[in-house]
Parts: C-alpha cells; sequence; structure tokens
C-alpha cells in the first residue's frame, strides 16, 4: 500500500486576509484542510522564514517596488513586500490551522541571499530543504500538496516533487493564487507538463 502525505504549503498570517501578502481567499482553504489531514500517513507543513532585508524584498533594493522582477545570480526574480520575517506575528501559522497532526514543518527562504518557493529547493534549483530525504526515510511516495500560493510556492514544490519521482496531486480547491501577469495560467501547464495530477 503506497504511504501518502499531505504537505501544507505556507498557511502563514502574511497570505492570509490582512497580511503583508495577501492572497485572495486564502483563509477560506484552512476548514478543508483541517478535514483533509485524516486522510494521509503523514503530514508537513511549510513555513515561508525570511530574516529582515532579505534579498528578495523590494525593500533591498534602491529605486524598486513590489512585484518587479530583477536578476539574481540563480535567475530572474519577483520582488516582493517584505513579509514571513522570523519571528513574526506575519510568518506565523494561521491561528485556524490545524497543527496537531504535522509530523514536520519546513522552514525555507532564511538564506538572505537567496529566495525559496519551493518546499524541496532553494531557488536556485539545487540547494535542499531535506524534505526529499525526510519523504524517503518514511517510505512516502505519494504527495498531495495544498495551500499558498498555488502559482508559486505550490507550483514550485509540486514541479520538484513529480521530477524528484513523486506521484504528485495538487488539490486545486485547497489551494489559492496570486495570479500575476498570467503566472497562474503559466503554472497550471508547467505543473501539468511535470506530470502533476490536477484536481
Amino acid at each position: 500500500m503506497p504511504k501518502s502525505a499531505l504537505i501544507v504549503i505556507d498557511v502563514q498570517n502574511d497570505f492570509c486576509t490582512g497580511g503583508a501578502l495577501a492572497v485572495a481567499g486564502g483563509d477560506e482553504i484552512i476548514p478543508d484542510i483541517n478535514a483533509a489531514v485524516e486522510d494521509f500517513d503523514a503530514v508537513i507543513l511549510t513555513q515561508d522564514w525570511h530574516p529582515s532585508g532579505h534579498s528578495s524584498f523590494a525593500s533591498s533594493h534602491a529605486g524598486k517596488t513590489a512585484f518587479e522582477m530583477t536578476q539574481m545570480p540563480y535567475g530572474p526574480q519577483v520582488l516582493w513586500p517584505d513579509h514571513c520575517i522570523q519571528g513574526s506575528t506575519g510568518a506565523a501559522l494561521h491561528s485556524a490551522l490545524d497543527t496537531d497532526r504535522a509530523d514536520m514543518i519546513i522552514r525555507k527562504g532564511y538564506n538572505p541571499a537567496i529566495d525559496s518557493y519551493s518546499a524541496f529547493f532553494e531557488n536556485d534549483h539545487k540547494t535542499p530543504t531535506g524534505l526529499d530525504g525526510y519523504l524517503r526515510t518514511r517510505g512516502i511516495t505519494h504527495l498531495t500538496l495544498v495551500g499558498l500560493a498555488l502559482d508559486f510556492c505550490v507550483n514550485f514544490s509540486a514541479v520538484d516533487a513529480a521530477q524528484l519521482g513523486f506521484d504528485v496531486t495538487v488539490r486545486q480547491d485547497l489551494c489559492r493564487a496570486i495570479d500575476m501577469d498570467g503566472s497562474l495560467c503559466a503554472a497550471l501547464d508547467g505543473m501539468t507538463a511535470a506530470g502533476v495530477a490536477l484536481t
């Protein structure tokens, strides 16, 4: 019998209503995520966890504004509003999210020089978070991804997971997207091309 894990991506205050980088409807998915956790052998939560002055923040680049693109040593990077700063209320997991069933919390984006959308790799697509090894040692082969935001962190995590050989499903009903300049359509196409099942 294949072992399955629910990966809950970045359900944090800053990505929910009133947050620094709020995703429209981000709070709405929480009750159904809580209901889904019982269906899986393991539950892993991810948490964006940036130091102050992170290089992905527009405020760290003179003359730049949020949502502009810039070039980093590892490739193109969206510049974001300051968000999910380590230890802040904004970085905390949403209080309505049931964290009791979580086996593990993966924190990402803590390297000040590089952003990290994926639960598996930083944005250089090389530096691992350790999640791959954890899942393999647990014998987990099937992953279902939910959370925020569908077109960024969920998307990058799902594509990386598929490329690592996991059987990957994204529950679109348990995600919400930013949808910036066609990012949602591109993400859905990219996930499909990578072999991710979208349900």
